[in-house]
């Protein structure tokens, strides 16, 4: 511990301005690293990410409009339930999204199943 203390003292006099931003976010980061390594690790994955929201965006331009408030919230899901595609698209969308979904599903309880019901 006293070997990193030192590491992180020359760090912070090499890069005070880091260790500052560091210092100043500390309050929003720490709630972040109470999530399962799944979810971390989807949320700094930046690709996979993008990816569910260029799907969603591409429905809902589809779309055009939506008739009632009910519809757009159906639409993102219809979307989201589509990604899981047949085929061999179908194993690596298991392999990646799978475990983020169930993680998800222990920290946010049910909010995920809710519209399933």
């Amino acid at each position: 511990m006293a070997a990193a203390t030192e590491r992180f003292l020359e760090f912070a006099e090499a890069y005070p301005v880091i260790v500052r931003l560091w210092e100043n976010a500390w309050a929003e980061f720490v709630p972040f690293l109470s999530f399962d390594t799944e979810i971390r690790k989807i949320v700094c994955t930046t690709n996979a990410i993008e990816s569910v929201n260029a799907r969603i965006r591409r429905a809902v331009k589809t779309r055009g409009h939506f008739p009632n408030e009910a519809a757009a919230p159906k639409c993102v899901y219809m979307a989201i339930m589509s990604l899981a595609r047949p085929g061999r698209a179908a194993g690596r969308w298991a392999i990646r999204w799978k475990p983020v979904l169930n993680a998800f599903g222990i920290a946010f309880d049910g909010r995920l199943s809710a519209g399933r019901k």
